[in-house]
């Protein structure tokens, strides 16, 4: 196949840069641009480790993007920002596939879904595309093997990395706060809550939290079953319902977050059933900035493009 154009806008943050590497790797992509007024006409090699190109970051207007020519261009934005970006490629580019990492279109059906390893079978050649969010994708993963025999609502404890927050500066990402700190924050109605709940067709009860450490999601899920059932069958659900799934590791052991971090996958384990059978309680684990962002953001760019999926992933680097 052809090599594919990309453009970045929201290149100065943190899942713009992991963009950056993934695409500056990839046998098929090529950066058209990377947007950033912060850091306009600085050299991209400077900011971004082992970048060996001459691409400077430009400050680009909102009608200058669509009239790039990219092929595609992913929106790393914070949510909100999206939409007059979207409506300008709208009228000069409407072709142009948009990858949105924001939550603006999570919601709109007319924009497919991104979580491959529970929605690749929807895509049916859409140049909109919605990537989750980062606890969404960790809260999916975990619950969607046992859904149809659920009997009520899954209860999620997170904890995030505060790069998870993003570079404008709050209490989330504020070190010293967080030192020796795990702060809670939405404890109800979270935007991945209702995300989650959209999109298993179940309520989910999300309470998010932020911990010290820079990357990387702890995911606790409580479920409790309609019919009593054995650890060995459950870690058995688990593993047959993600069997070929290069990027997600069942493990017999819970998790840590320590290990996933700078990693694109997933890795789902701890099984454990109370008495009676029917709580189960596991743990999943992922880093927020690349399965929860910018590598799930590359496999929809390599769906929509035709490429092996995992093309520019480095999958070895998952256990």
């Amino acid at each position: 196949m052809s090599t594919k154009t990309v453009g970045i806008v929201g290149a100065r943050g943190y899942t713009g840069a992991e963009l950056i590497r993934l695409i500056d790797r990839h046998p098929g992509l090529d950066l058209a641009f990377v947007s950033s007024r912060e850091l306009d006409g600085q050299p991209v090699r400077d900011q971004i480790e082992g970048f060996s190109g001459d691409l400077r970051y430009e400050n680009i207007s909102h009608e200058q993007v669509g009239g790039k020519g990219a092929d595609a261009v992913v929106l790393a934005l914070p949510n909100g920002k999206a939409a007059e970006l979207v409506a300008a490629i709208d009228a000069q580019a409407p072709g142009t596939v948009v990858v949105d990492l924001s939550a603006d279109y999570r919601f709109n059906d007319d924009w497919y879904y991104g979580l491959p390893e529970l929605t690749r079978g929807k895509y049916a050649g859409q140049v909109r595309i919605s990537n989750p969010g980062c606890y969404a994708t960790a809260m999916q993963l975990a619950i969607a093997p046992l859904l149809d025999r659920l009997a009520g609502p899954p209860q999620c404890f997170g904890i995030s990395g505060y790069s998870g927050a993003g570079t404008t500066p709050s209490d989330k990402n504020n070190v010293e706060l967080l030192r020796d700190n795990v702060m809670p924050y939405a404890l109800a109605d979270h935007i991945h809550e209702r995300e989650v709940g959209r999109q298993l067709g179940v309520p989910v009860e999300f309470m998010p939290h932020v911990a010290p450490h820079f990357r990387g999601i702890t995911m606790t899920v409580n479920l409790w079953l309609q019919q009593p059932t054995k650890v060995d069958e459950i870690r058995s659900v688990y593993r047959d319902r993600y069997a070929g799934e290069p990027l997600i590791t069942i493990l017999d052991e819970a998790p840590w977050v320590s290990r996933i971090a700078g990693r694109h996958g997933v890795e789902i384990g701890g099984f454990t059933v109370a008495p009676g059978g029917k709580r189960v309680v596991l743990v999943a684990t992922l880093d927020n900035l690349l399965k929860g962002a910018a590598t799930q953001a590359m496999q929809n760019l390599n769906l929509a493009f035709g490429f092996d999926e995992l093309d520019g992933i480095p999958v070895e680097t998952t256990a």
